[in-house]
This record gives C-alpha cells, structure tokens and sequence, in this order.
C-alpha cells in the first residue's frame, strides 16, 4: 500500500469517528430541574401543574402525544366515582369539561357515568391548563428507560425515544406517576405484584394464598356514529372468533337485563360517540407483561389491540352496527385504537403507609388511623376485573364507604428522593380495585406535586415534610383531605370541618352506597357528653372520659376544651348550656385547641 493510499484511508477513519462522534453528542440531552414527573398520565399532569402552581420548576416527560393518562391518551373517558366529591383539580377538569359542552346535563350521556367526554377534549383541556404555569415544561415522545441514583437517593431519570435519542433529567425529586410503577424496580424500592393473602393483609376477601395476578388490561378503542347509511366495517382481523363475544350483550348488570344497544351505550359519549371498554364477554384481556422488558411488553401487548379490533368487527359484522366506526378524530394511531393500553394494575409501592379494605372499611378501629393523615378522596366500590383469566381466584367485593389515601402511601419505605403516584401506591391488591379510578387518581397527583413542591421548598426529603403541611396546601386548594358528602368547598365552614374531623375528635359515619359510597359529618347533629370525651381523649389519652349520656352543650365543651388547653374560662362570655351542633363545635375546637396543627406521624398517630 503507497503513502498516498494510506493517508486516505486514515483521513476517512478519523473522519468516520467525528461523525459518529458528533451524532452520539448529537442523541443525549441533559436537563436540569426541581421536580420531574415520569408521564403525563393522570396522576402525572395534576401533579406536574400542582407543582408548578407552588413556584417549583418542574418538568413532565411523556410517552405519547397527549396528556392525562386514562383520562385521554387511553381513551377511558368516563370518570368512574366522586360525582359528589368535588376535590380540588378534579373539580376544576369537571367544570371545564362542563363548560366546553354546556353544562353538567350534557355530559351524562352514558349510563356507566355522570360525566363522559371525547378524549381529545380532555387533552386539550388538559394542555391548556399545562400551559397557563409558567414553572412548568412538558415533553412528548419519550419513554423511561432508567433511574439516577446517588447511593440511596434518587436524582432523576433517562429517557429514550423511538430515534433512539436519548434524554437525562437531573431532579432534586422525582415523581413516577406511570400506570404500573415503572421506575420502582431501577430506583431499589420495594414493592408488590399481584394478589396479597389474606394472612398478610387480614383482609376478609383478599384469597387464602398470595399470588402474581394482576387485573385484566383493555386497549380502549373510540366508536362514532357514522349514519345509518355508512359501512365502516372493518376487515376481519387475523384469528377473529365471534363465540368469543357472544355473552356481550346477554350480561346482567344491577339486576337489569343488558340488550346490544345498552352496551353500547355504556360509555356513549357526546356527539354520538362510543368508548369500547367492556368487561367480560368484550374486549378486557388478561395479560401479565409487568415484569417484561419493554419491547417484549410491546410485542405483548399487541394481542390487546388485536383483541379490541375482533370486539369492533364482532359489533359490526355480527350485532350489525356497520354504520359505527373507529373515530377518525381521536387518536392518531396507524389502527385508530387508543395511544396506551388501560393497565388496571402494575406494581404497587411498599410505602410508609400500607392501605388495605380494613382501613376503608372501618378506618377509626385500626392499629393505623391513617384517615388522619389522607390526602385524596373517592368514593367508588371494590371493582376488578378477572373474567378473563381462569386461574385468578374468586375475591370478595365487600361493600366500603368513601375512603381517603394516606400520604405515607406515596413515599417508599427506604429510599429518598422519589415520590410514586397512579396506581402505583402502597395499598392493598383488593383495595386497588377502589384507589385505581380516574377521579382517585387525579387527585392523588395533585397531593404528589404539593408533597414535592414542599419538599424543594424546604429542602427536605418527603418523608420529613409534615403530612399537615400537605394537608394544608391541599385544602387551601379546595381539595378534600375527608371523603365528606355533606360539607362541600362552597361551605363557608368547609376547611374548619375537614381539619376537625381529620383528628379524629369528632367521628364521621361511613355508608356503603351503590356505586357512589358515602361518608357522613351530619353538622346540624348533637353528640352527648361520652362520645365528644372520647374524642377528646383519642385526641389526648390524659383526657378523661365521662360516662354521661346528656347531650353536650357549648358551656360543657369549653369545659374539657380548657382543660387540655391549660387554660381556665376567662372574659365575661357566657357559653350557652344548650345542645351545641357538631359544626359549632368543630369550629370552637378549632379556635381554642387548634387540634389539626399537633403534628402527626405517617401511622396517623400523634407524635
């Protein structure tokens, strides 16, 4: 080889290794923030805007082109619970949602809900509201990859997209706010997966043995009314089997005989389309692809969409609604189907506290009363979905009242920096079934960003932020921290009572209640003497309690107030020695004891 021949080669080498060089500089970026938010899904976009709202800059990456989860990139719009709960920014999406379409009548268009709309209007609603905080950047098309930790604290995350480029977010707090915990594992948290026994939970209708089952997954498709004249018949997918569909329309739901028409009606959405989201004998799927690496989750998880467009030919060809067709205005999507599949389940966080169906169902006789320390609210019953896997055992659907989540739920047991959000909390398999729904969710997220805005702000990790702190934010927000039906934020004593019955002094009643369970502070009532000292006492366990079964009156209250206070009566104000009405009552604790600001631990307990 001549000199000539060789500088030329070496010349296309080293030009060869700057370009890839240049390309590799080229693929990563590096940013640097206060808080990131692993996905724009429901609990991801509320707690990405309640973060910023708090001055913090923050940053939510996202997968897919739209934002708000279940709510919209997976097409389950239809807000399942909290119809009387109207919490913080859920209420705040509802009334935009009601006055885009004009008014509340006009979203009850389906049976399943009181409040359905088109997917792609709750993106936008979404995105406006995304776009009014200035503290806050969203970014689309990139999916989790990795966490960053610094020994035991997690310090952001990486990213990739489908170019393979890749994208490295350093944060002082990390929130995955992903459907099924994704970051859990790479962040060294501990967590669950599947069935918990009933020996471990204590649950009555948790089965006998433990086991990795998750609930079946569904990839929602959106269906439009095209006219009775059109044919949008699909062609028929690969593998389609009709006997597969054929008990859809013969389901009996609340005692009530189900025909084609009513089933799809379920999710009827306006201007007359349709979410195709049906249990049973429709297009849920159970598939366990948790634990998958992500392109074998994808290749997975491709027998969901497949099974979804058999359901549609089956409505079409077989029920003979040609007419209706994959809306050509929701998703863009190569097959019109929804942008991520509707995971009911994934891994759940083992956090300071653990919820199970016992804290729900009977929250003031537990060894942990962490109701005193909830920072979202729902009120929909147990519900999961198992028809399509034989091997899933029968689990009891027992009836439970409203519910708040503990904060301890969102924050691992042992590792700093992350805070975990969606259905990702530290509950129980069976309660899942109730913590899992849009509204819950939404909520939940909008706690998570206050949680980390909080701990930015006072350079804290999570978990020594004081949950009354949370709890604050949260109600000056309007936001419950009580599942209270009867109080509402319009009510002038609104925060007073949600402060109150959060210690514990005076009890709430929980009612089981269809598909929208209550809970109970009845303010116009009267309590005796016995039941206001025993909250007294719970309250302070030096409190004596009176047996005395007279109803109390604003002269006995400030009585045994004072004596926990360490004050005596003074002043020339006479107290009334009539029966006094819990919601004077609560607002005459709250200004003479000020119970709710004694700090509490995430047990619920006092400190």
């Amino acid at each position: 080889m001549n000199k000539a021949v060789l500088l030329s080669y070496i010349f296309i080498l080293v030009f060869s290794i700057s370009v890839i060089s240049c390309k590799n500089t080229q693929s990563k970026k590096e940013i640097t923030t206060d808080i990131l938010v692993i996905g724009g899904t429901t609990s991801g976009t509320s707690a990405g805007i309640s973060a910023a709202r708090k001055g913090v800059k923050t940053l939510i990456v996202e997968e897919t082109p739209w934002l708000g989860g279940m709510f919209t990139a997976q097409g389950v719009g239809a807000c399942d619970g909290n119809h009387n709960l109207h919490s913080g920014i859920w209420n705040e999406f509802r009334e935009k949602l009601r006055n885009h379409y004009g008014g509340a009548d006009k979203v009850r268009t389906g049976w399943v809900s009181s409040t359905l709309f088109e997917p792609h209007i709750g993106d936008s609603i979404f995105k406006s509201m995304a776009a009014a905080e200035k503290d806050l950047e969203v970014m689309h098309g990139y999916f989790f990859e990795n966490i960053l930790k610094d020994g035991n604290n997690v310090k952001g995350a990486v990213f990739s997209n489908d170019k393979n480029q890749k994208l490295i977010v350093h944060a002082k707090i990390t929130i995955d706010a992903t459907d099924i915990g994704e970051s859990l594992k790479t962040a060294g948290a501990g967590y669950r997966l599947g069935m918990d026994s009933k020996n471990e939970t204590g649950e009555k209708g948790a089965p006998e043995n433990a086991n990795d089952i998750v609930q079946d997954l569904t990839w929602v498709a959106i269906l439009k009314d095209y006219g009775e004249r059109a044919d949008k018949t699909i062609p028929q997918p690969e593998g389609y089997n009709p006997e597969v569909f054929q008990g859809c329309c013969k389901e009996t739901v609340d005692s009530v005989k189900i025909d084609c028409q009513q089933m799809l009606e379920y999710g009827k959405m306006p201007n007359n389309k349709y979410m195709i989201n049906w249990p049973k004998f429709g297009n849920d799927i159970y598939l366990n692809v948790i634990e998958l690496p992500r392109e074998e989750r994808e290749k997975e998880l491709q027998k969901a969409k497949d099974h979804t467009l058999c359901f549609i030919y089956f409505i079409q060809h077989e029920l003979g609604f040609k007419h209706i067709g994959l809306a050509d205005d929701e998703f863009d999507t190569p097959d019109k189907l929804a942008y991520k599949p509707y995971h009911r389940e994934g891994r759940r966080l083992k956090g300071l506290s653990y919820l199970t169906f016992n804290h729900v169902e009977n929250p003031y006789n537990q060894k942990e009363l962490l109701y005193r320390t909830g920072i979202s609210v729902g009120d929909y019953p147990v519900d999961h979905h198992h028809a399509k896997n034989p091997d899933a055992p029968k689990i009891g659907f027992d009836p439970v009242p409203s519910f708040n989540i503990p904060l301890g739920s969102l924050i691992p047991e042992s590792v700093d920096g992350l805070i975990v959000s969606d259905k990702a909390i530290s509950v129980s398999n069976l309660i899942n079934g109730s913590t899992r729904l849009q509204p819950v969710v939404l909520l939940t997220g909008q706690a998570a960003g206050i949680l980390a805005a909080l701990s930015v702000i006072e350079d804290k990790q999570p978990r020594e932020v004081l949950i009354r702190d949370v709890q604050s934010a949260l109600l000056k927000e309007k936001a419950y921290i009580m599942p209270l039906f009867d109080i509402q934020p319009s009510d002038p004593d609104f925060e007073v009572i949600q402060k109150i019955s959060a210690t514990g002094i005076l009890n709430t009643i929980g009612e089981p209640w269809g598909w929208a369970n209550r809970t109970w502070f009845y303010p116009d009532t009267t309590i005796t003497v016995t039941e206001f000292t025993k909250g007294l006492n719970s309250f302070n366990p030096e409190s004596e309690i009176v047996n005395d079964n007279k109803l109390l009156t604003e002269e006995t209250a400030v009585k045994y107030i004072n004596r926990i206070a360490g004050q005596e009566k003074t002043g020339e104000k006479i107290y009334s020695n009539k029966p006094i009405t819990k919601r004077e009552l609560a607002k005459i604790l709250d200004s003479s004891l000020d119970p709710f600001n004694k700090e509490i631990v995430f047990d619920g307990h006092y400190k």
